[in-house]
């Protein structure tokens, strides 16, 4: 999907989109793009929901630094397959 700015830098998504994923979004500056990222409106209860008490073992600490690793693995492999395409370009 490609989508431009109006003249005071705002950025219209779509209906589908919007209703998909919701209307906040955390904007991520990365060195060749620009990333969004929806935000969950209790992001807390968006994990509990998605993995149950799988995760009561472990302090907020440890998810904090292995959501930051699992992260950075997806920007990283994001940017592999980017630096592929342009370089069958």
């Amino acid at each position: 999907m490609s989508k431009s700015t109006d003249e005071r830098g705002r950025l219209y998504l779509p209906k589908d989109v919007r209703e998909r994923f919701g209307t906040e979004y955390r904007v991520v500056e990365l060195p060749n793009y620009v990333a969004l990222f929806p935000v969950a409106e209790d992001p807390l209860q968006a994990v509990q929901a998605a993995v149950g008490d799988a995760l009561d073992d472990q302090s907020v600490e440890e998810l904090q630094a292995a959501a930051r690793q699992h992260g950075r693995a997806e920007i990283a492999a994001e940017r592999e397959a980017i630096d592929a395409r342009d370089d069958e370009q």
